[in-house]
């Protein structure tokens, strides 16, 4: 049988062998809660939530719970479980000044403004009184947005020093009386007791307020 240039024959039809697509294995699913998963899926989306120290037991490992917007949107406040006692602390993420704010003290002089340093003198003088974390944060909040609406480039140590009693004479008298008589160092008993005085009868004025000493 002769063949014509060009053309085949039904029996030189080559059919392609049909192959069967490789699936990729499936990754095992991840148990845990949704609260376990938070931190992996903040890492993914670029924002930090790097663990903290606990303020109950020091250990370094926390699970954020939940964040949001705080001081009209100029900070974000996390909620964060620590993940060895199971205690609940609150965090809170700031834009660092870029013009900082020059402290001038007594001897002349010039530290850097530290939100920090007075959180941590306003933190001492309350102790363990019932005043929440979140009243001492938004006093150290509200005085350094003070500051920077009033001074420029450089403010006064007193000038922080009588607003932040002015502050805590408000949120509990206690913690006032505290950080005068740091603030003040009294020469003597004398002294103490009159501003002791003069603030019970202030407090007193208020309807129905009972004698604090």
């Amino acid at each position: 049988m002769f063949q014509t240039k060009g053309t085949r024959t039904p029996h030189d039809r080559r059919v392609p062998a049909r192959t069967t697509p490789q699936r990729s294995p499936r990754s095992p699913r991840s148990s845990g809660s949704l609260a376990d998963h938070i931190p992996t899926a903040l890492a993914l989306l670029g924002v930090c939530s790097c663990p903290v120290i606990c303020p109950f037991c020091d250990h370094n490992d926390d699970k954020v719970i939940d964040s949001r917007a705080s001081e009209a949107g100029k900070a974000v406040r996390r909620r964060r479980e620590c993940v060895a006692c199971g205690k609940r602390f609150t965090t809170y993420e700031r834009v660092e000044e870029l013009s900082r704010l020059m402290v001038v003290k007594r001897d002349g002089t010039h530290v850097p403004f530290s939100r920090d340093s007075v959180l941590r003198g306003i933190t001492a003088a309350i102790g363990k009184r019932p005043v929440s974390e979140e009243a001492k944060q938004r006093l150290a909040a509200d005085l350094e947005e003070e500051l920077h609406r009033e001074f420029d480039r450089e403010v006064p140590s007193h000038a922080i020093g009588e607003r932040v009693m002015g502050k805590l004479k408000e949120l509990d008298p206690i913690a006032y009386v505290r950080f005068a008589s740091e603030y003040y160092k009294y020469k003597s008993v004398g002294d103490f007791v009159q501003e002791l005085r003069e603030l019970d009868g202030r407090v007193n004025d208020v309807k129905d307020q009972q004698k604090l000493f």
